[in-house]
């Protein structure tokens, strides 16, 4: 299965991964590293993650990790990350249904 980030994606974690690295480089780094393991596990179990509340659309998951939301669509032969948001953050649903 291949994956694809959405220019979102990339965006999103590098944001946040330059919040983190104000306090602590180390964990910054180490939560990077972790996101792309986690999402790279999930060539082997793509449907491990549960179905985004906010839609109905059984393609569109989720994990979590820490207090994150890693939101990615099922496609047929590939997975697309299409953006990482705070868990207490809202979700605009147009930003995973486009």
């Amino acid at each position: 299965m291949k994956i694809l980030w959405s220019p979102l994606a990339v965006d999103r974690v590098s944001e946040i991964a330059a919040y983190i690295v104000q306090d602590n480089p180390i964990a910054a780094e180490t939560w990077i590293t972790t996101v792309f393991k986690k999402v790279e596990e999930l060539k082997s179990f793509p449907e491990s993650g549960r179905v985004v509340p906010e839609t109905v659309n059984k393609t569109i998951r989720e994990l979590i990790y820490g207090n994150y939301r890693i939101i990615y669509r099922l496609e047929e032969k590939r997975l697309s990350v299409l953006t990482v948001r705070h868990g207490k953050q809202m979700l605009p649903v147009d930003e995973i249904m486009a």
